[in-house]
Order: structure tokens, then C-alpha cells, then sequence
């Protein structure tokens, strides 16, 4: 009878703990292969080692817990099968890597960031950010969460409208889209230094124009108002190269 109850309630115990974590289901919904990275913030865990391959249309579910914060982002022609040191990605490497091991990702490279709650606020909070460019559509949609739940996206290719001074190319192909900072590498356009503040810090004509075609994203450093989102989900899509 003891040993019997025992075993009820670790199974009660390991239900609680699952229900307490959040379930992040990673779509690929592009039309070739991708590789997403994932970096948990400084103490968090990082699921899948940091990385993955998904085939066109495949997915993968992480379950993540409470109180987690981290990023995803998506990788494109990647190569892991030649000699070291010649293992890369055309957009998004982590040092030639299939699992980031805690590396992040080279920019241009679209994010989607999340930090699920904390000591002080149960509330979860998430963004696709362009702050370091672009190389993929992606969206983060909540499951249930209630009223007020917002979906987070940046659901066009921005490669096609990307300006010429911040193309980036392989093979000839426009891959990704470089921010202003990254370009410009200046203060001014980085919001660093003496413009590390909502105040000094505004959008460019390139920011303005990230907003315009992708609304819903932040655009520039200090774009919280529209583009912070906030729920109390349980679960979350991650798409790329979503319907548009």
C-alpha cells in the first residue's frame, strides 16, 4: 500500500511539473530545410542542445520550464558534413555548429524572443525582433492565454524589399537583411553610448520601413509599445515562413 501511494503521487508530482513548463512547438513552414538555433539566457537550460535540423513541414515540440527566457532563431543553408571549420550556415551560424551549445546567432538573423515570467510577474512576455536584421518570416502565436494575447511576426520577406545598402548575398542569392546598426555600426544606429535611451534613440527611415511591412515586430531597439506582446499561455507556435 505504501510503495502503491508513493507511486500515485510522484505521478501527481511529475503532472504538476509538466504543467508548470511551457510547450513551444517549432513549425517549418518554408519550402526547404531549415536549422533552428536556441540560447537560453545566462542560468536557463537550452533545449535540443541549441539546435536542430527540421525538413520542410516538419516540426518539433520543446517543453521548456516556468520562468524561462531564452531565443530562436532559424538557420538556412547550412552544411554540417564537410571538414570542421568549414561547416556553416548562410544566414544565422553559431560557430559551424548543429547544436549552438550556447552560442548565438551571426547576424542578419530574425528573433524570436521570450522570457516566460518571473519571481515578480507570472505574466509571459515575447517578441520577433528585426533589431538584428532579417533572414526569415516567422511568427509566435499563443494557444488559448485568454483576452489580450498577442501574436508576435514578422510574416513577410523582407529580402525582396531589403535596400541595397543592406543586402546581404550568397551565391548570388539575397539571403538576409541587414539592420542599421549592424550596416552603420555607429552609436546612433545601435542605440549604444550616449544613445542608450528611449529619449535619444529613435527610428531610422530603414527602421520605419521594417515597420511598415512587418507591424507586429520591434523595428528598432526602444519599439516596445508595438512590439512586446504579453500572455499566460501554455503553449506557443513558432513558425517560419508562416501563411502570409
Amino acid at each position: 500500500m505504501a510503495t502503491s501511494s508513493l507511486l500515485i503521487f510522484l505521478c501527481i508530482l511529475y503532472s504538476l511539473s509538466f504543467s508548470d513548463g511551457v510547450q513551444l512547438i517549432v513549425v517549418n513552414n518554408c519550402k526547404e530545410s531549415i536549422w533552428p538555433g536556441v540560447l537560453g539566457t545566462a542560468g536557463q537550460p537550452t533545449p535540443k542542445d541549441g539546435g536542430f535540423h527540421l525538413y520542410s513541414g516538419e516540426q518539433v515540440d520543446l517543453e521548456v520550464p516556468e520562468e524561462w527566457s531564452g531565443r530562436i532563431w532559424g538557420r538556412q543553408g547550412c552544411c554540417f558534413n564537410e571538414e570542421p571549420g568549414k561547416r556553416s550556415c548562410q544566414t544565422g551560424d553559431c560557430a559551424g555548429l548543429l547544436h549552438c551549445q550556447g552560442v548565438g546567432g551571426v547576424p542578419p538573423a530574425t528573433l524570436v524572443e521570450m522570457t516566460f515570467g518571473t519571481s515578480k510577474s507570472a505574466l509571459h512576455y515575447y517578441d520577433v525582433s528585426l533589431v538584428d536584421g532579417f533572414n526569415l518570416p516567422v511568427s509566435m502565436v499563443p494557444i488559448g492565454g485568454g483576452v489580450g494575447c498577442g501574436v508576435a511576426a514578422c510574416e513577410a520577406n523582407l529580402n525582396v524589399c531589403c535596400p541595397s545598402a543592406l543586402v546581404v548575398k550568397r551565391e548570388g542569392k539575397v539571403v538576409g537583411c541587414k539592420s542599421a546598426c549592424l550596416a552603420a555600426k555607429s552609436d546612433r544606429y545601435c542605440c549604444t553610448g550616449e544613445f542608450s535611451n528611449p529619449k535619444s534613440c529613435k527610428p531610422t527611415v530603414f527602421a520605419h520601413l521594417f515597420k511598415a511591412i512587418c507591424p507586429r515586430a520591434y523595428s528598432y531597439a526602444y519599439d516596445d509599445s508595438a512590439g512586446l506582446k504579453t500572455c499566460r499561455a501554455s503553449r506557443y507556435v513558432i513558425t517560419f515562413c508562416p501563411p502570409n
